[in-house]
């Protein structure tokens, strides 16, 4: 049980618990933030006009260069985290 909650999905990836977990923080720090720029935004539409769709430009390209990095990455789902 403990190998399938914590270890099972990095070791697939060819990541350790460390490795998967750092960059799904870094990942999820980011999506917040550009979603507080969202409602922002919303609020004042002057502020943060490009922020939203330069966060997803960039997550989906840093994204892509790790699964073509990865050992295996056929092995990598398309929404990788």
């Amino acid at each position: 049980m403990i190998g399938r909650l914590f270890q099972d999905h990095p070791k697939s990836l060819g990541m350790s618990w460390a490795e998967h977990g750092s960059g799904a923080v870094v990942i999820g720090a980011r999506m917040v933030g550009a979603g507080l720029a969202c409602i922002v935004h919303a609020a004042v539409p002057a502020l943060f006009t490009e922020t939203a769709g330069r966060t997803v430009q960039s997550l989906h390209d840093h994204m892509v260069k790790r699964k073509a990095g990865a050992a295996n990455p056929n092995a990598w789902p398309d929404y990788e985290i």
